[in-house]
């Protein structure tokens, strides 16, 4: 019903922003990514979801599409309702959240606070082959890059590094160059922890 709303931004909040729209101030909640990526005071568009039930209507607003999308797909898994996608959207980027479900990486999913083991199976099952074809992503490179990476995150542990701050490091390496190779990941890594 609503897909976008433009306006100027009156309020940012972590978990909310209000929008004034022609003189009326739409609420939204939003994820800690949008949060991030939201400017201050100036005029800002979101894209929305509308959410209702039969005690309330919720708009959530996201910075992207993308991630709009990969909402919309959360909260269509039994058992995963709105508060508990966009805890999922404010703990990983919707680009980690994709790599996740297509690459079946059940530990990730499940370590969302409000995701238990069958949750997080569920995810995977209902929405593996939609997140493949819906972001088009590759399942080789896939395969590949998530051995690396866990290769390189068993490194560090063992090394005496938080698995966290490891992973958030190892993600970012991986952005900028998608092929490292488990030696030069582990270089680059150490040089940011």
């Amino acid at each position: 019903m609503i897909t976008q709303i433009r306006g100027k931004l009156v309020e940012k909040n972590p978990t909310y922003a209000v929008i004034d729209c022609a003189g009326v101030g739409y609420l939204l909640h939003i994820s800690l990514q949008t949060f991030s990526a939201l400017p201050d005071n100036e005029n800002v568009q979101l894209f929305a979801h509308l959410s209702v039930r039969e005690d309330a209507h919720t708009l959530y607003g996201f910075f992207s599409k993308t991630e709009r999308e990969v909402f919309k797909l959360l909260i269509s898994v039994s058992g995963v309702g709105p508060s508990i996608a966009r805890t999922m959207l404010s703990s990983m980027s919707s680009e980690e959240v994709q790599n996740a479900i297509a690459s079946e990486n059940v530990q990730l999913i499940q370590s969302v606070k409000g995701i238990g083991a069958k949750t997080a199976q569920r995810v995977i099952v209902d929405l593996k082959d939609k997140i493949l074809k819906t972001f088009d992503i590759d399942e080789i490179s896939l395969k590949t890059n998530n051995t690396n990476k866990e290769e390189a995150l068993s490194a560090l542990e063992v090394l005496g590094f938080n698995r966290k701050q490891s992973e958030k490091v190892i993600t970012a390496i991986l952005k900028d160059s998608p092929n490292e190779t488990v030696e030069l990941l582990i270089k680059k890594a150490l040089k940011n922890l």
